[in-house]
């Protein structure tokens, strides 16, 4: 057993594998965000509801990820230490997740799908957020861009077979990829029936060939770096916290009052022909909720009772290291961007690049299994990117070689409404490519080296907050922004995309990555 010291480098191999089940779950994810809009239209919704519909991913992710974060840090003391404390959550989020796949593509009507979304995206979410944890806990600082890396190059090559499997279907097996109308096409039936398999296999493979260290073994190693973290924040006071709940209440209260107001007969003139989506109560709610859970805080705190898994998030979550404060802004605005497209990429592609805005047409079909594939594309390059920073990152600040990445992912949205013709749609792709692996490997890797081992699994699930909360701001707002903006043309949703990435990218120059500090700290310290 190692008592002390830095953790040992790993092989290739073993990095491998335990990043293996990463293929698993990015599969099943890109499924979900290259089909669902599909599905969901093809069983009656609008394009202006497709963004509230999708509004079950993010909040399942926002509730799932802190707890599984907090509960998979407590593990070796809750189911027992020879089962580990994070792959446990691996195999029973695959299994369920699985599950939701096999059931999506056969739901009969819009709410059997929209519920099952919040099934699938709450199992992948239990899958996933211990497999972030899980590169913190076992590789060194120094290795944790590698792992990062690997982990993003399997979602690369995930996405690439989930996003060709339905057109696979279609041009390799000959099933047909129209249906009657409410019916989900067996293209897309079989592609979940194959991805469900895949999911739970590649997780299954890091579960069986992968180890843990040990409770004793990981404050080990957090003895050994300690020093050069700094001290943990004071605890806020019950007053702090009702403090900080009043202006996210009243804010919620004033858009809940803006959204009645602007729906009823005394709806101001100013706004014109301005449509006010319901969809903004959602907002009022999120914001309200915040202040309410502050509440909840102080209440307890008041009567001492801060030794619980609510009060500890929510402290862990005003705790937060300054590098994980600031890569919070970056994440924000890159997952909005992100979401932007997941919900209106296939609309977009139908009706500007395929002329064909109607799902029961053929060429609605042919525009969504094409969106698919450049899914494939997008992927494939991001999984090469992936490997290509392992190299890269060693030679340039990762904060500056993230904003670079994300300004080409920009540059890469922007190109889609200059692009016309669907079949070069694949440039496209390049920039958006570059910049999806760099948001899913390079905040992760600058992030595990700022926060203790004993709280890897929180502060992961903490982090998960910050792409939450933008992913649920786009599913209240995004259906606002392109109907009274852009006249409804989902196209434009790429626009507001490429802005986003712009903001993050500004946000990113502000990061200060401690690598470079630590381990100069670790080694003079060994000498």
């Amino acid at each position: 057993m190692i008592e002390g010291g830095l953790k040992p480098a790993l092989r290739a191999g073993q990095i491998w594998n335990m990043s293996f089940g990463f293929l698993g779950i990015q599969i099943g994810f890109d499924l979900q965000n290259g089909n669902v809009s599909r599905i969901f239209q093809t069983l009656g919704a609008e394009v202006d509801q497709l963004a509230i519909l999708w509004i079950a991913a993010p909040m399942t992710g926002l509730i799932v990820q802190p707890i599984i974060g907090h509960l998979s840090d407590k593990t070796w003391i809750g189911i027992g230490g020879r089962y580990g404390r994070r792959r446990p959550y691996f195999l029973i989020g695959a299994l369920l997740a699985s599950l939701a796949l096999f059931i999506m593509p056969n739901s009969p009507v819009l709410w059997v799908a929209a519920g099952t979304l919040w099934l699938m995206d709450a199992s992948l979410n239990i899958t996933m957020e211990p497999f972030r944890a899980f590169v913190g806990d076992s590789l060194p600082d120094r290795q944790s861009t590698i792992g990062y890396a690997m982990q993003s190059f399997f979602i690369g090559a995930g996405a690439v077979i989930a996003g060709a499997l339905p057109w696979m279907m279609t041009n390799w097996l000959g099933l047909s990829n129209v249906a009657p109308e409410g019916q989900i096409p067996e293209t897309v039936r079989w592609a979940f029936y194959i991805g469900g398999a895949a999911l739970l296999a590649a997780v299954c493979w890091t579960v069986f060939t992968t180890k843990e260290y040990s409770p004793q073994e990981l404050a080990g190693f957090e003895a050994a770096r300690r020093e050069t973290r700094a001290v943990a924040a004071r605890p806020r006071s019950a007053a702090q916290f009702v403090r900080g709940s009043l202006g996210w209440i009243v804010a919620g209260l004033l858009v809940a009052a803006f959204v009645v107001l602007a729906r009823s007969d005394a709806r101001p003139a100013f706004l014109g022909t301005i449509v006010i989506a319901q969809e903004l109560y959602v907002l009022a709610v999120l914001l309200g909720s915040f202040g309410v859970i502050q509440l909840a805080a102080a209440a307890l705190r008041a009567r001492g009772q801060s030794e619980n898994g609510f009060m500890e998030v929510v402290s862990d979550l005003y705790a937060m290291p300054r590098t994980m404060r600031q890569l919070a802004v970056v994440q924000f605005f890159s997952w909005f961007a992100m979401f932007a497209m997941w919900i209106y990429g296939t609309p977009a592609v139908a009706e500007y690049h395929f002329a064909a805005p109607d799902p029961a047409t053929r060429g609605y079909q042919d525009a969504a299994d094409w969106w698919s594939l450049l899914g494939s594309v997008r992927n494939g390059l991001a999984a090469a990117a992936a490997l290509g920073f392992i190299v890269i990152a060693a030679k340039i600040d990762r904060s500056r070689l993230h904003a670079i990445n994300l300004l080409l992912g920009a540059a890469g949205f922007v190109s889609m409404l200059l692009i016309r013709d669907p079949a070069l749609l694949w440039v496209s792709m390049i920039g958006v490519g570059i910049a999806w692996a760099s948001i899913v490997s390079l905040p992760y890797a600058i992030l595990a080296g700022c926060v203790p081992a004993e709280k890897m699994g929180i502060y992961m699930g903490v982090f998960n907050i910050f792409i939450v909360v933008p992913q649920l701001l786009a599913a209240t707002v995004l259906g606002f922004l392109v109907t009274n903006l852009f006249g409804g043309a989902p196209i434009y949703a790429m626009v507001i995309a490429a802005a986003s990435f712009v903001l993050a990218a500004a946000a990113t120059l502000f990061v200060t990555d401690g690598q470079a500090e630590v381990t100069a700290a670790l080694h003079a310290g060994q000498a």
